[in-house]
């Protein structure tokens, strides 16, 4: 009996693992926000944010998970984000170092700049995480719109980016 309900959660890990890795998140096109959130980490991620308040698809930015050593005119350099666009939309975020805290660091800046629909960007392994642990932390009227950026993520990262959604999202189940 024993045998048989550890078979059954291997394959029900097994199976969980291979949608995790053959169904990710893909990038969003036109859709509008009040803002975006990008999570740093990834490449890909700032060039997307910037695009989508570019494009005018969101009016704010949070760059979420900024180095502590990172000046705002060096971002801007970096980036080439023009000097009025910097002034007026863009946020880089300094307090969160993971996952967790850069959900904590995004639902204040969403609360303070009182932003209800919020476009976040992420990598697409890194999505299906990143959305749960900022959704968990917002009110239910604000929508989160998940808007991947496309990577070539090696089967290490799958694995592990899967056993962590797995463990937040028992530790959710929980109350933690």
């Amino acid at each position: 009996m024993l045998r048989r309900i550890v078979s059954l959660i291997v394959l029900v890990w097994l199976l969980g693992f291979i949608w995790f890795a053959i169904a990710l998140p893909g990038p969003l096109d036109a859709a509008k926000s009040d803002g975006v959130v990008v999570l740093t980490g990834g490449g890909g991620r700032i060039g997307r944010g910037l695009e989508v308040l570019e494009k005018g698809w969101s009016r704010k930015l949070l760059v979420s998970g900024v180095d502590r050593e990172v000046r705002p005119g060096e971002f801007q350099a970096e980036y080439k984000v023009p000097p009025a666009l910097m002034a007026c939309c863009v946020t880089l975020g300094f307090q969160s170092v993971d996952t967790r805290s850069n959900a904590r660091e995004a639902a204040d800046w969403m609360a303070k700049n009182k932003i209800r629909s919020v476009r976040l960007v992420t990598t697409d392994w890194h999505m299906r995480r990143a959305a749960m642990e900022l959704g968990g932390l917002l009110p239910d009227h604000v929508e989160v719109i998940r808007d991947a950026v496309p990577s070539q993520p090696s089967l290490r990262n799958l694995f592990l980016e899967y056993n962590k959604l797995l463990a937040r999202t028992v530790q959710r189940m929980m109350g933690q």
